[in-house]
């Protein structure tokens, strides 16, 4: 069955390449851009199925009012993907805590208020699919991507609590964690805190040279997690997770086997804090 998506940051990664494969399948796309040129070009992908709205995700106020035009012009939305968002890249430390709040207000803040602008329509129609595009850095941490693990950590959390809210009203939420793909993520998407402090030399320098040689060459492709995104959307039950990537699958088991050997490792101080059964 042909559906109508709600994408938001289609000029370019995942949401390009998921809003391609859209509409190759026979979809109807609504994407939101930065600027006017970015909207014509998304338009012309298709003239009757490509819609676009100028719209940065920051603007909390602007937001219910694109929504409710997107409704309104185009047609009910099946499908919300969350995918606008970037990676900023910095020593704690040394990371300004404006670069925090500046990647919590796109990558969390902006997905929970578009979230919340569909929200009614999607409970008062029983239905709807919200895909919350996450990272593998939701569920594992590496040095050097505090602020961004911190948000999509975040946005893992949210999106499993909201999917036990609204699964009532038969509306899922599924929080899809990307490892690395080839998309500008670690490219000029990414925001860099300069370095100041000699002591983390040694960690990190070699962190970021990697991370900057390696960006084009990463494992994943981009058009094969459109795949697997529309064949996550077009099943009956979807999951509250699926992660996307051989290396992601990888971290992530490794993370939660660690995980557990640390939780059994301590269980006896764990269960020391209960009350006594005799209070």
């Amino acid at each position: 069955m042909n559906k109508t998506f709600f994408i938001t940051g289609v000029s370019s990664g995942f949401g390009r390449a998921l809003s391609e494969a859209a509409l190759a399948a026979g979809h109807t796309v609504i994407g939101t851009v930065r600027n006017e040129e970015a909207r014509a070009a998304f338009v012309s992908l298709h003239p009757e199925r490509a819609h676009a709205f100028v719209l940065d995700v920051t603007d909390f106020d602007a937001i219910p009012g694109v929504v409710a035009q997107a409704e309104t012009s185009v047609g009910p939305v099946d499908v919300l993907v969350n995918n606008a968002g970037y990676g900023h890249e910095g020593i704690m430390e040394e990371s300004p805590l404006a670069e925090l709040r500046r990647q919590f207000d796109v990558n969390v803040f902006g997905a929970v208020a578009v979230m919340k602008a569909f929200l009614p329509a999607f409970r008062a129609r029983r239905r709807g699919h919200i895909v919350n595009i996450t990272s593998m850095g939701g569920h594992i941490t590496l040095p050097g991507i505090t602020y961004y693990a911190g948000s999509k950590f975040a946005l893992e959390g949210i999106s499993g609590a909201l999917g036990k809210e609204i699964g009532q009203f038969g509306v899922h939420v599924t929080a899809v964690a990307p490892g690395s793909f080839r998309t500008d993520w670690a490219g000029r998407s990414m925001v860099r805190s300069e370095r100041s402090i000699a002591d983390y030399d040694a960690l990190f320098n070699p962190i970021r040279a990697t991370r900057a040689a390696r960006s084009g060459k990463q494992p994943g492709d981009p058009v094969k997690a459109a795949q697997a995104i529309l064949t996550l959307v077009g099943m009956d039950n979807p999951p509250a997770h699926l992660l996307l990537g051989s290396d992601a699958l990888q971290l992530v088991r490794g993370r939660l086997a660690e995980f557990g050997e640390e939780i059994s490792a301590l269980e006896a101080l764990t269960r020391s804090t209960d009350v006594s059964p005799e209070n």
